[in-house]
C-alpha cells in the first residue's frame, strides 16, 4: 500500500498509511435474516440491472468517530446495526435472496430469505491513525471487510456482505460489498438510509421501497434509437487493455486552484461548463496523450449518468435498482490530443446532452438484442462521479460518517475507470481520482497534466501565439481589409472561422509597435486576472 499524495503530507497527523498495521479478530460470519416473514417469490431484474459490466461486487467503507453520549447508554454499535438490518431486510428483502440464471442470461432474484452476511470485529487500531483526512485506499482493507470464501460469486451468493469493526478508540468503521445487478449508489443509499432511520428508533422509512424493474425493461419487440459507441464491438489488436498487474494507480486532487485555471483555459463559450465535463475533458486529453494511440484511433470516454437527476422520470419513488447509462464521446486520438481544450470539453457535453429516458431504454434493448454486452474497454476512458454519492450522510445514531464512500479508488480488474470522489484537507474542498496507467505512460500523463496547469508557461505560449499571428502577412492584409488605412483609430468586428474551425470574431487593433506589446501583455493578463496569486500547480503523487 502506497503513502497518502505528496500534497497531503504537511497535513498528516497519522504515519503514512503504508507504516500502518493493525490487528482484527473477527467473529464467525453469521447470515441476517428479515426479522419477520417476508413473501417468497422470484423477482426478474431489469435489463439495465443484469448487463455484463454490472456482474461484480462492490464494496464501500464508511468511518465513524466515537459518541460519548452512546458510549455512556453503552450502546453497541454492532447489536445496532445488525438489528436495523432485519429490520431493513422486511422492507428490502430481495436483498436476503439469491441471484439465479435463466434464458438468454436472465437474471433474477429468487426472494428465499437466506440472508445477508454479517461480520463483527474489533481491530487494535483507533481513528486518528487512519490520518487525518481520510481516502481510499485504505490500509489493511481486507481485514475491514473480510471476503468470507465462496460469498463473491454471481449466482447463489449472499447479495450483501456487512462487516462492523468496533476501533480501540470507540468509534467504528461500517463497511458493505452489494451485488452491483441488484442497485446503483443511489439504490444503495436509499438502503442504508433506510436502515439508519431503523437504527434510530423508526418504525418504517420514509421513503418506501419499490421494485418495479420493468420500467427498465427491454420494450417489445425491442429497438435501439441511438448509437450507443460505448459498446462498439472492438477488438484489442494493439493491446491497449492495460493489464491490471503492470499498471501504476496515483491519485490526484483537484481543488478550486486547479478547477480555476482550467476553466482559464477553455474558449469562452465552454467556460460555463461544469466542473466534471471541464475535468474530465481534462483528464481523457491527458490520458491519451500519455498512452501515444495511433493518431487516427478512434478513442472513448464514458461517463455515468443517472436518471435520477432528473426531477420527472418514469421511474416510481422508492426505485432501487441500477437507473443509469454511459453514454459516449469518441474522437480520434489525433483530433483529441492536437485540438485545444475546448474541443474534449465540448464532446464531454454533447455525450452528457445525449442521456435522458429514450437513451436508458434504448440501451435496455441492445442488452436484449446484443446479449447483455461489457461495454468497450479497448481505447475507453470510464468516468464515475461519486461526488454526490451523500453514503457520508448515513447516521446510525453516532452522528454523520468521517468518511462515507468507495472502499477502493478505482475497480481493480477496470483500469481504464476512474471514480470522482469529494474530498477536503487544508486546502479545501476538492475532487480526489485515481488514475490508472503503465508506469511509463503515468511519467508521461503527469508531465502534461503539470504543463496543462503550469499556468505561466501556459499564458507565455499563448501570448507568443499572438504574436506569431501579427507577424504572418495574411493576418497583416486581412487587418488591413478590416480597419481603415488612415484612420488607425477604427476597429471592425469581422466574423470568422479558425483553423480549428471554431467561429468567432476577429478584431483588427492598430497600435504602435511597443504599444502592442503593451496592449497583448494587459489584455492576457486581464483573462488571466488571477496569475498573480496562482503558483505553480503541482498534483504529482505516489504510486498507490
Amino acid at each position: 500500500m502506497a503513502p497518502p499524495p505528496h500534497f497531503l503530507h504537511p497535513f498528516l497527523m497519522a504515519p503514512p498509511l503504508s507504516s500502518l498495521v493493525f490487528n482484527v479478530c473477527r467473529r464467525e460470519p453469521e447470515l441476517i435474516r428479515p426479522a419477520t416473514p417476508t413473501p417468497s417469490n422470484l423477482h426478474p431484474l431489469s435489463d439495465i440491472d443484469d448487463q455484463e459490466c454490472l456482474r461484480f461486487h462492490f464494496p464501500i467503507i464508511n468511518f465513524y468517530r466515537h459518541n460519548p453520549e452512546m458510549l455512556a447508554r453503552k450502546v453497541d454499535p454492532v447489536n445496532v446495526i445488525r438489528n436495523a438490518l432485519a429490520q431493513a431486510l422486511v422492507f428490502y428483502y430481495p436483498f436476503a435472496g439469491r441471484l439465479i440464471e435463466g434464458a438468454n442470461r436472465k437474471l433474477s432474484v429468487d426472494c428465499n430469505s437466506e440472508g445477508v452476511l454479517f461480520i463483527e470485529a474489533y481491530a487494535d487500531v483507533s481513528l486518528e491513525q487512519f490520518g487525518k483526512f481520510l481516502h481510499p485506499p485504505f490500509p489493511c482493507l481486507d481485514k475491514l471487510l473480510y471476503d468470507v470464501p465462496g460469498s463473491s460469486g454471481m449466482l447463489n451468493s449472499p447479495l450483501m456482505l456487512i462487516q462492523v469493526t468496533r476501533l480501540k478508540c470507540g468509534g467504528f468503521t461500517f463497511a458493505l460489498r452489494r451485488n452491483h445487478t441488484i442497485s446503483d449508489g443511489a439504490g444503495l443509499s436509499q438502503f442504508l438510509s433506510a436502515m439508519s432511520e431503523l437504527a434510530r428508533g423508526a418504525n418504517c422509512p420514509s421513503i418506501k421501497p419499490v421494485w418495479e424493474r420493468h420500467v427498465l425493461n427491454a420494450r417489445d419487440p425491442p429497438h435501439v434509437s441511438y448509437i450507443h459507441h460505448e459498446y462498439d464491438d472492438v477488438s484489442d489488436d494493439q493491446c491497449t487493455i492495460i493489464p491490471p498487474i503492470n499498471i501504476c494507480r496515483e491519485l490526484f486532487f483537484f481543488g478550486p486552484e486547479e478547477i480555476s485555471t482550467l476553466r482559464k483555459l477553455v474558449s469562452l463559450h465552454v467556460q460555463r461548463c461544469t466542473d466534471f465535463e471541464l475535468l474530465t475533458a481534462c483528464l481523457w486529453r491527458c490520458r491519451s496523450k500519455a498512452l501515444h494511440f495511433d493518431p487516427k484511433q478512434t478513442v472513448r470516454m464514458l461517463c455515468t449518468i443517472n436518471l435520477r437527476k432528473f426531477k420527472r422520470t418514469m421511474l416510481p419513488l422508492g426505485y432501487y435498482g441500477n437507473a443509469f447509462a454511459m453514454p459516449a464521446a469518441i474522437s480520434t486520438a489525433e483530433k483529441l490530443t492536437e485540438n485545444h481544450l475546448s474541443y474534449a470539453v465540448e464532446l464531454v457535453q454533447k455525450a452528457k446532452a445525449e442521456f435522458n429516458e429514450e437513451y436508458l431504454k434504448s440501451v435496455a434493448d441492445l442488452m436484449v438484442i446484443k446479449g447483455r454486452p461489457h461495454y468497450t474497454v479497448p481505447n475507453s476512458f470510464v468516468v464515475s462521479d461519486a461526488i454526490h454519492a451523500g453514503l457520508e450522510l448515513v447516521d446510525f445514531g453516532w452522528g454523520e460518517a468521517v468518511y462515507g464512500g468507495p472502499a477502493k479508488a478505482g475497480i481493480e480488474d477496470i483500469p481504464v475507470m476512474s471514480f470522482y470522489l469529494p474530498y477536503k484537507n487544508d486546502k479545501g474542498n476538492g475532487i480526489l481520482v485515481q488514475v490508472c496507467l503503465p508506469a511509463i505512460a503515468m511519467e508521461r500523463f503527469v508531465k502534461e497534466l503539470d504543463s496543462v496547469l503550469d499556468k505561466d508557461q501556459q499564458i507565455i505560449k499563448d501570448q507568443q501565439i499572438i504574436k506569431d499571428q501579427r507577424d504572418k502577412p495574411t493576418i497583416s492584409i486581412r487587418s488591413a481589409l478590416a480597419g481603415i488605412g488612415e484612420i488607425p483609430l477604427v476597429s471592425f468586428y469581422v466574423a470568422c472561422r479558425n483553423n480549428e474551425g471554431k467561429d468567432g470574431i476577429m478584431v483588427p487593433i492598430c497600435l504602435p509597435a511597443i504599444a502592442m506589446e503593451s496592449f497583448a501583455k494587459e489584455f492576457h493578463n486581464m483573462l488571466y486576472r488571477d496569475q498573480q496569486i496562482i503558483t505553480k500547480t503541482r498534483t504529482k503523487v505516489t504510486s498507490l
